[in-house]
């Protein structure tokens, strides 16, 4: 029987909303003093659970970001974490890493820990890339000679061989993952944890992360705790799983079992009118408030035949005048894999004014709709100069049937999705 390697008990992880502390040194100083001693925080209130889409209660001021987890992980298990933005993932795994600790519960861990949680973690942007990976070696308790070793198979696996003497603040986002993947996992730790930073990286990149992780746990016998919001990776790579919505574990499972609940709590989430819409964020100035698939007549369709001319129509409200940088649409599988990427620069939108207006509205138009017969979700976002406007993941749900695609009389199954003749209007 495989020895456990990691086991969480009851970690919780409360966050103060609005202040760093308690408002005054001398409190400050006895929360200190109390934690020093054992005792319990003397200005601690009830905190609410993690629920980003609610407005906070004043009186508390204080959240739950994570509450109650428990779980245990096994020598060379994959354990896959799914959950929403916001749910409490990344909190959980910078917990794991010693990046912050739990305010309540206890950790144990059984050996060496590299993560993966963020462009850049663990990267000096002064330090070239040949120094950030000593450091980092040093930083596990490596010898020089060791970590001499696996360079040059770090250097190739990143893929930066030409720029190994260069400042990782030259680096592009996608080279600065690749770089810090091959120095987490190449440098043998006996528990690796990478977070959704992957989706940064190329297509690529993306399976030979994929194939290495599956390398460490089933051929070197390692431990590995992967968040993503792709599907297909999760079930590819893993082999256990547990959903996480706000701040608590709510299913725990096989993979599948895990996948499909989480599904289903999307599902319950899709709907066309998106006033109601909770689990979005931000949305304080621009909201999506409602999408219409229409045909070639300007009709108001439920499914879409492949290869048809469909148009998706997207209204918003807006209550000043603003400057968006971006409406974006991701078309996904029922794998949460991304099929199809939209935004209004394709279309000649941005930058461009919004201004105040109750239906306002923007169409992304496909003159021969690329995708295969299937179940497909979309993810809408808007950004502007001040961050992000609206983000909604799963916004709605619609149906593919199979079409001609090529004109050939048979239905066309279309690998990946190829997006053709895009136009727009706004």
């Amino acid at each position: 029987m495989s020895e456990t390697v990691i086991k969480v008990d009851n970690i919780s992880k409360m966050y103060d909303l609005g202040l760093v502390g308690t408002g005054t040194l001398s409190k400050d100083l006895n929360r200190t003093i109390a934690k020093l001693r054992g005792k319990p925080d003397p200005y601690a209130t009830i905190a609410e659970l993690n629920d980003r889409t609610q407005r906070t209660n004043t009186k508390s001021g204080s959240v739950w970001a994570l509450k109650d987890i428990n779980f245990e992980v096994k020598k060379g298990e994959v354990l896959g974490i799914i959950g929403k933005n916001g749910a409490g993932k990344s909190t959980l795994l910078k917990i794991l890493s010693q990046i912050t600790t739990p305010t309540t519960g206890d950790i144990k861990i059984k050996g060496r820990v590299a993560s993966l949680l963020e462009v850049g973690t663990g990267m000096h942007p002064e330090m070239t890339a040949r120094q950030n990976i000593y450091l980092n070696g040093a930083i596990m308790g490596m010898t020089r000679k060791e970590v001499t070793a696996k360079l040059d198979e770090i250097v190739e696996f990143a893929g930066i061989g030409k720029y190994l003497d260069t400042p990782t603040k030259r680096f592009s986002s996608g080279m600065t993952v690749r770089l810090g993947f091959a120095v987490a996992a190449f440098l043998e730790p006996e528990i690796l944890i990478v977070d959704e930073v992957l989706a940064v990286g190329d297509a690529e990149f993306q399976k030979k992360a994929i194939g290495k992780m599956q390398d460490v746990s089933k051929g070197e016998g390692r431990t590995v705790l992967f968040v993503s919001h792709n599907m297909a990776s999760i079930q590819k790579l893993c082999n256990k799983a547990f959903v996480i919505d706000k701040g608590t574990v709510v299913f725990k499972g096989d993979v599948e079992e895990s996948i499909q609940f989480y599904l289903r709590q999307n599902k319950e989430n899709s709907e066309l009118n998106l006033k109601s819409r909770k689990d979005r964020q931000n949305a304080k100035n621009f909201k999506f408030t409602k999408i219409e698939i229409l045909n070639e007549m300007n009709e108001n369709i439920a499914n879409i035949n492949s290869g048809m001319k469909v148009k998706f129509k997207i209204y918003y409200d807006l209550k000043y005048e603003t400057k968006i940088k971006g409406i974006r649409v991701l078309f996904k599988d029922s794998q949460q894999v991304i099929r199809i990427l939209s935004n209004t620069g394709q279309i000649g939108l941005t930058p461009k004014v919004f201004k105040q207006c109750n239906d306002g509205y923007v169409i992304f138009e496909y003159e021969k709709f690329p995708l295969p017969k299937g179940e497909f979700n979309v993810h809408l976002s808007c950004y502007s100069d001040d961050g992000v406007e609206d983000d909604i993941e799963h916004a709605f749900e619609f149906n593919v049937e199979g079409g001609d695609f090529y004109g050939t009389g048979r239905e066309a199954y279309i690998k990946d999705g190829v997006l053709v003749n895009f136009t727009g209007e706004c």
